[in-house]
């Protein structure tokens, strides 16, 4: 089977990698141009461009695949590419542009999506985010047959998988690429042989997962402490879950809902209630906050105890609402 593959990040080159390795024949890779990263806003590779690289896998870079778009001469290159490759099936995985219904259309067997949530939960683009964000106990892979909407077409195969009290987007993210790569080289076997069987999704429990903003880092002390703690572990590592203290910027890196201790009932939202080596106390609407890892501009992601010798907080300064 003749595969064309389209992604961008490191979940798109686990999948990718997975594909190569079970054997698929891949005579071409779709990703996005490279972009200014670092501090030194150097171009820098996508993940899957670099393994295609390595592994001498023929590349393009398109940035756009609209015929009559902004970038038509780009989409006319894309489409010979894809007219020669001969595929059978386009796999997607993350790629960032919209496939548009000439590209749909191009593949024998169409194009297949591995998406990072159980469907039509977390439709859109930042699914594991928001599935810690909004406290979920379980999310998954579905790997989708693709068609003009987003993320609408019919389900092929699905896994679950537990969120646990502690996962990240980033310790989450890694556990859905490797079950993701997993699942689409399971997809691609039952393809060959006529095995798949196209489930249609439930209208029931359609959620929208947006794209995460930089603007959604900064807590809202308002909110009840265990929604702040889900908010610094889906923002971890993008953006950062951030607070304002004194008109520093801090990130939050990892924290806990203290059990049993009440909120002081004279206390403002954002205060910081008391500082030790295991972490520094913040009230939150309904209970408290102890945050155990921070960081301030510039500097490193740091435990508590080794923060709080260059950076002073002391009980009763209150993080600010507002940037």
């Amino acid at each position: 089977m003749r595969i064309i593959f389209a992604g961008t990040p490191e979940f798109a080159r686990v999948a990718l990698a997975s594909l190569h390795a079970a054997g698929f024949e891949i005579p071409l890779v779709l990703t996005q141009p490279d972009r200014p990263a670092g501090r030194g806003m150097k171009l820098q590779a996508s993940a899957v461009k670099q393994f295609a690289l390595e592994h001498q896998i023929p590349l393009a870079q398109p940035r756009s695949l609209r015929l009559d778009g902004k970038y038509p001469d780009d989409a006319a290159m894309a489409r010979e590419a894809i007219q020669a490759a001969r595929a059978d099936i386009m796999v997607v995985a993350a790629y960032g542009l919209i496939l548009p219904q000439w590209v749909l259309d191009a593949p024998r067997l169409g194009c297949l999506n591995i998406h990072a949530s159980l469907l039509p939960r977390w439709r859109g683009a930042a699914p594991i985010h928001r599935a810690i964000e909004a406290g979920d106990s379980e999310t998954g892979v579905t790997i989708m047959q693709m068609d003009a909407g987003l993320d609408t077409g019919d389900m092929l195969l699905v896994e679950k998988l537990r969120i646990g009290p502690q996962d990240s987007t980033e310790s989450l993210h890694d556990k859905l690429a490797d079950l993701g790569g997993q699942l689409i080289v399971q997809a691609l076997e039952l393809a060959a042989c006529g095995g798949l069987q196209p489930v249609p999704q439930p209208p029931e429990g359609i959620t929208y997962a947006h794209k995460i903003e930089k603007r959604e880092a900064l807590l809202d002390w308002t909110q009840n402490a265990a929604n702040l703690e889900r908010r610094i572990r889906a923002f971890s590592p993008f953006p950062g879950a951030a607070g304002i203290l004194g008109g520093e910027s801090l990130k939050f890196w990892r924290a806990a809902v203290l059990a049993g201790a009440a909120r002081p009932a004279a206390a403002l939202p954002g205060q910081v209630l008391a500082v030790g080596p295991e972490g520094v106390d913040i009230c939150a609407l309904d209970a408290v906050l102890r945050v155990s890892r921070l960081q301030k501009a510039g500097g490193k992601a740091l435990e508590a105890a080794e923060f709080l010798r260059g950076f002073e907080i002391r009980p009763g300064m209150v993080f600010s609402q507002k940037e």
